[in-house]
């Protein structure tokens, strides 16, 4: 009789695992019968030597990267499609390896790995990738299926993933497992168990002892049994066979003494009370007949002749009215029960709903910071979830009508919790200087001047002043309609510092050079000469510097010019006298620069672009990405205005303002990472 194989699996339940582990286990078994004949039956193991968040992210990342494109591709068979699934997975974890802060060794090389096996049928592929161990169970042998580079964990430059194929029969165990579980257990105490047990327990017993046997970390492994399912045959239905009837043709008769004799008395009581109620009814109705006889009579009026048209239409308006005067009536009183009835049953069951949200709140606060417990120190995902729900559940509460001050305390505990783990922290700002005393002001930019005393540009009074925060003073240096250069200083807008100046761009694309004379605000006023200064658009938002010699001050000017979409760059004249040159075009294809508010130069070149904060190198925006803050259950997504720094290219943290929650943000320079 033919046979067919069915997967019996073996795995250690989620719940069970150790908190630290970041492995993921994936078991994909079609339904589809063209998606099964064709692809398979697909099981997975990713592990990772690292812990902790990121990498479980990462893990879990690889595994559905994988899942997706092997069942996705249809362009070539299932050995083809299992190293481009591996190679595509690979690709997309390297570039986003910073954000789920992966650690490569010497070589280049990541911590991930991965154990993959497929079974089409009686087909058996199976495929591994730096920290993945596959054992194949056969006969009471333990066969190791290698990988030729099992060192070199993902991501990485150039994985070459190599696909075994081979035959499954009846009985054959294949196991996935993490080789830190392997370390600590020896491949004979494995062997053991995968002959002797089934998948399920054979897991389980390998769990329990690694967990004895003090393991740390990851802990992932899966069991694979082939097992026999017969061919089932269709028998023919039996049909039972059913005795004559002797008595067919005789007249009925009940088979219990004396039964038809006491039927048929009682139908004959049934027709005489039926008759004698009949004949009272017609008494009854004579007499009342003759009662209303002898009553006096009212001799009958004249009768009035109504055409049947007339009297067919008083009639269809009567009754019209009378049913909408009872659909009212009834409308009503349904109504008044249902709102009556409603409300109160509604009102009861919203403050149920309620109680039941604030009880979860208050178990969730619990787990995370009771009885000693700081899971937002120890298990940061954990925390993570239980305060996020925390949170929502006193949404919940608060609109199922429980009043702010049973909430109040439970939700300011959720929120210190969560800015703790987002690493936020309050701050009490100190007034470093008030122009309480001038009216009209509106201060747009801050500049630290080459003197290293702040510069602002005011809106209001159009103007730029030098603050001295010892003397707690501030001095205009530069107004609208200064005369300089035999013209007049238009509005300034822009502001900038370059070498030893102040660097000024007024409302007429003019630029104006202020070199400061000494400590009380006295200083230079010099136009400075830009070629093509005249083409440029009215929406320069941006302009910065980069010094060249520092002894000589001089320095490249970038223009910021939405109207040609793009950066001009210009090189300074040897005498330090403008900037006779044609510009050149930073970047390297135009782009849409309408969203820039502020131009940033540490070597390479940030633009506020937007809300967001882009790097460019050389032209070109790089792999690099700002991370995010994570804490939106409480705040609005961000978006940032400014920024400043105070270290090298590449180097220390830049500060962000983010506009849409009033705080200042810091990253990691040189990768973008959330600080």
């Amino acid at each position: 009789m033919a046979v067919r194989l069915q997967m019996r699996l073996g795995m250690v339940a989620e719940h069970e695992r150790l908190q630290d582990s970041p492995d993921r286990i994936l078991v994909v078994e079609p339904t589809i019968g063209s998606v099964a004949r064709s692809k398979g039956n697909l099981y997975l193991l990713v592990t990772c030597r690292q812990s902790g968040k990121g990498p479980r992210e990462a893990a879990r990342f690889v595994a559905d990267a994988i899942r997706e494109q092997y069942y996705y591709d249809e362009s070539a068979g299932i050995r083809v499609c299992i190293v481009k699934a591996i190679v595509a997975a690979n690709k997309r974890l390297a570039h986003d390896r910073d954000h789920y802060g992966l650690h490569l060794d010497e070589a280049g090389d990541g911590p991930i790995g991965i154990a993959l096996a497929v079974v089409r049928g009686a087909e058996l592929y199976v495929a591994t990738v730096g920290p993945a161990e596959a054992f194949l169970v056969r006969a009471g042998r333990l066969s190791t299926l290698p990988d030729p580079h099992r060192e070199r964990g993902m991501p990485s430059g150039g994985i070459e993933p190599e696909v075994w194929r081979g035959e499954m029969i009846v009985d054959d165990v294949l196991a996935l497992v993490s080789p830190n579980l392997v370390e600590r257990l020896d491949a004979d105490e494995l062997r053991d168990a995968m002959t002797t047990l089934r998948p399920q327990s054979a897991m389980e017993h390998l769990h329990h002892r690694f967990v004895a046997a003090d393991g740390r970390g990851s802990d992932g492994a899966i069991a694979i049994e082939g097992t026999e399912v017969a061919v089932t045959q269709k028998h023919v239905a039996l049909v039972p066979v059913r005795p004559a009837e002797p008595l067919a043709g005789a007249p009925d008769h009940s088979p219990i003494p004396l039964a038809d004799t006491v039927s048929d008395g009682v139908a004959a009581v049934r027709g005489s009370a039926r008759s004698a109620r009949s004949a009272a009814g017609v008494g009854a109705g004579r007499i009342l007949g003759s009662l209303l006889d002898t009553l006096p009579r009212r001799t009958s009026g004249q009768r009035r002749v109504t055409s049947v048209s007339s009297r067919r239409e008083t009639q269809r308006r009567g009754a019209i009215a009378v049913i909408a005067v009872t659909t009212v009536v009834a409308l009503g009183a349904v109504g008044l029960f249902v709102t009556q009835r409603g409300g109160a049953d509604a009102d009861l069951s919203s403050l149920t709903i309620g109680q039941r949200a604030l009880r979860q709140a208050q178990s969730d606060l619990s787990q995370v910071t009771a009885n000693g417990v700081d899971l937002v120190a120890d298990d940061p995902a954990q925390a993570e979830r239980l305060l996020s729900d925390a949170y929502q559940q006193l949404g919940a509460a608060e609109t199922a009508g429980i009043p702010p001050t049973t909430t109040d305390p439970l939700r300011s505990q959720a929120v210190t919790s969560l800015d703790r783990l987002y690493r936020m922290v309050d701050v009490v700002p100190a007034v470093a200087f008030s122009f309480a005393n001038l009216k009209g002001v509106d201060l747009r930019t801050l500049v630290r001047g080459p003197d290293d005393v702040p510069y602002v540009l005011d809106a209001g009074t159009k103007a730029v002043y030098r603050v001295d925060l010892k003397a707690r003073k501030a001095v205009p240096v530069v107004r609208m309609g200064t005369p300089a250069a035999g013209t007049k200083v238009a509005e300034p807008k822009v502001l900038a510092v370059g070498g030893p100046d102040l660097l000024i761009l007024d409302a007429k694309n003019q630029l104006w050079r202020w070199r400061p004379a000494d400590k009380k605000g006295a200083g230079t006023l010099t136009r400075v000469k830009v070629n093509g200064a005249v083409q440029w658009g009215p929406a320069v938002s941006a302009i910065g510097t980069f010094v060249r010699n520092a002894d000589a001050g001089l320095y490249n000017l970038y223009v910021v010019d939405p109207a040609d979409k793009q950066i001009q760059r210009y090189s300074p004249a040897a005498d330090g006298s403008g900037f006779p040159a044609a510009p050149s075009g930073y970047l390297q294809s135009p782009q849409i620069l309408d969203g820039v508010v502020q131009l940033y130069i540490d070597g390479d070149i940030f633009l506020v672009d937007s809300g967001s904060i882009v790097r460019y190198v050389s032209g070109t925006a790089r792999d690099w990405k700002m991370g995010a803050p994570g804490d939106t259950i409480l705040r609005q997504p961000p978006r940032y205005e400014a920024m400043a720094s105070a270290s090298g290219s590449r180097q220390g943290a830049f500060y962000a303002w983010d506009a849409a929650n009033d705080r200042v943000v810091a990253f990691d320079k040189a990768t973008g990472r959330f600080l």
